[in-house]
């Protein structure tokens, strides 16, 4: 998992916007989405929670989803997740 600061993303269209969100919304929110995708598909997060940063990993293992990329940037996180087989 690469971890980098405020690097931009390569396509701005494929982020989900959970800024101002807090816990559970950030991962239940993140849940709904993925279940519309095809398997493989990826998806960035924006959050500001502080704790998405243990949230977000924990339900993507627990989910199946696989968690390619998080990043620190100004005021919260990025994650890039690979959606699972399963949702």
């Amino acid at each position: 998992m690469l971890e980098q600061e405020d690097r931009p993303l390569a396509n701005p269209d494929t982020v989900y916007d959970l800024k101002g969100l807090n816990c559970p919304l950030p991962v239940l929110k993140t849940k709904k989405r993925l279940a519309t995708m095809k398997p493989g598909s990826r998806l960035w997060l924006e959050t500001t929670d502080p704790l998405a940063v243990i949230d977000i990993p924990a339900f993507c293992s627990d989910a199946g989803h696989q968690l390619i990329e998080t990043a620190a940037v100004s005021g919260g996180h990025r994650f890039l997740v690979e959606r699972g087989g399963a949702a």
